[in-house]
């Protein structure tokens, strides 16, 4: 397995070890020792898994209290997936790291406690899965605007299908600090 630091502190491109042979391949999408050798050491409560079409943009989401860890991957297709570090008092704060994750390289990305996410599809379609480590509390959850000009997401589509709900959240800089987590 190899990890990848992002110019976020913890938040982690994680590359599994695959075992292809002419039957197709094999690897082990989490295993709780191995990921913790590396910092990964979240105990996950719920799994999720989504469909989206081409140039669907889902994000940037975080839950405040309770915020969640996640650990990201595509099961199907291409995603552009982007972390956002929205910590007050971090020295990283409105910062984002970006990874391409898809089928085909089999990346996974792990974000951290107080970074809202967010990704926005690339191929035709995209199954994407991704474990948590807190359940989700709709009454916590929070938003900020996918276009937010303070942050600068380079999001790789143009004219991204939205939620009604994702399209009207805040900029980063607008939403009250009691709402957001605190490093």
């Amino acid at each position: 397995m190899k990890i990848t630091q992002t110019d976020l502190p913890g938040a982690l491109v994680v590359e599994p070890r695959v075992f292809f042979d002419n039957r197709g391949f094999f690897f082990e999408t989490y295993h709780r020792e191995r990921y913790g050798q590396y910092g990964i050491e979240n105990e996950f409560l719920q799994d999720n898994l989504s469909y989206s079409v081409k140039n669907t943009l889902r994000g940037l989401h975080y839950q405040q209290p309770h915020a969640q860890a996640k650990l990201v991957q595509v099961l199907s297709g291409e995603v552009f997936d982007v972390a956002v570090d929205i910590r007050i008092g971090s020295p990283t704060f409105g910062r984002w790291a970006g990874v391409i994750l898809s089928a085909e390289n089999k990346k996974q990305f792990f974000i951290p406690k107080g970074f809202a996410h967010g990704f926005c599809v690339l191929s035709d379609a995209a199954i994407f899965s991704y474990k948590c480590d807190d359940i989700y509390f709709p009454e916590c959850e929070g938003g900020i605007l996918w276009s937010d000009p303070d942050l600068g997401i380079d999001w790789l589509v143009k004219a991204p299908l939205l939620s009604d709900k994702d399209g009207r959240f805040p900029r980063l800089n607008d939403i009250p600090k009691e709402r957001l987590p605190v490093f």
